[in-house]
């Protein structure tokens, strides 16, 4: 009787917290991390929670919103549906892409591609909208695009926000094999042009196709982008250190790639850190060996090693994803 007592308040518990007992005995993530099609993953930490903002994996014309996913552990996901759509940037029409999210001054502000523009001619390009809380909902900042042109020969999708060591934000972006960097004024309403007077600068590097990220590690700048097409096997990822956000960045290696193993087409990244800890995660997209389908993608997690010179060392991309990690 004592044991279908404590199997009964067992039940009670999983109901009450929305997890089976096999989920709560979850010990590591697996890989996909959580289910569905997503892509282009933009991992954060805010607070004592991990964040995940994907891109919704379908047609660009299907592509009118984004979900996010919240987990205090790594391994257990809690979903939150359309944090933002087209129905609150009324000049987004579809194909909104590669969130980026950052956290200031008590708001949180998420920046996206939109519209898939070819062409000056089309209206489109790189977004923002703000929310007071991770997520959402979330709310057209501006009205209208924040870069909306090609400079450069730069694409205006797939921006990466970076606030380096002096507190100024950069916003770094670009498809079509190039790469541009720009700073953002406080407001992250504008630019502002750098000490040159140029407002955009270009730092494509060896290989570079899209996807740009960018983090600071013993006082290194460590640039990261993707190669191949995103719709093949050979989508990668490769980086780069500099002694300055503003490069020059000199291609070291690819460090994520596909195993015909495992998975195809594994890319666009980003990339977290647990602080007061030696634990860093590649967080990213790949393709299940038993999809052809271009937009059949999920995101996955595995863990990040440097050597001891600094150097990210090639990653090894598993099902079994990573075990679970609390912050502190």
């Amino acid at each position: 009787m004592r044991n279908l007592f404590i199997l009964y308040v067992l039940c009670i518990a999983c109901s009450a917290s929305g997890q089976s007992a096999t989920e709560q005995k979850k010990q590591k993530s697996g890989n996909p991390v959580f289910e569905g099609w997503y892509a282009d993953p933009e991992a954060v930490i805010f607070g004592k929670e991990y964040w995940i903002y994907p891109t919704y994996s379908a047609r660009y014309e299907k592509q009118v919103f984004f979900d996010a996913f919240s987990s205090r552990d790594l391994v257990h996901w809690t979903k939150h549906e359309r944090i933002l759509d087209t129905a609150s940037v009324k000049w987004a029409k579809r194909a909104v892409w590669a969130p980026a999210v950052v956290q200031k001054d008590g708001k949180y502000y998420i920046f996206f591609g939109a519209n898939d523009i070819q062409n000056d001619n089309e209206y489109g390009g790189i977004g923002v909208a703000v929310a007071n809380r991770p997520e959402g909902p979330f709310k057209d900042l501006l009205g209208k695009p924040l870069i909306d042109k090609f400079h450069n020969g730069a694409q205006p999708i797939d921006q990466f926000i970076f606030k380096d060591k002096d507190g100024a934000w950069y916003i770094f972006y670009g498809g079509w094999r190039h790469c541009n960097v720009a700073r953002l004024n406080d407001s992250f309403t504008g630019l502002v042009p750098f000490a040159d007077g140029s407002i955009y600068k270009e730092v494509t590097p060896e290989g570079y196709v899209e996807g740009p990220f960018m983090f600071i590690k013993d006082g290194k700048y460590y640039f990261m982008w993707s190669e191949g097409g995103w719709t093949g096997p050979d989508y990668s990822v490769a980086y780069a250190i500099a002694d300055s956000p503003l490069g020059p960045f000199k291609r070291v290696d690819k460090i994520l790639q596909q195993d015909p193993a495992v998975a195809t087409g594994a890319g666009h990244h980003s990339v977290l850190h647990v602080p007061k800890t030696d634990s860093w995660y590649i967080v990213y997209h790949r393709r299940p060996l038993s999809e052809t389908h271009a937009d059949h993608r999920v995101t996955c997690i595995d863990k990040m090693y440097f050597d001891e010179k600094g150097f990210i060392k090639p990653i090894k991309i598993t099902t079994e994803g990573v075990a679970a990690q609390t912050i502190k």
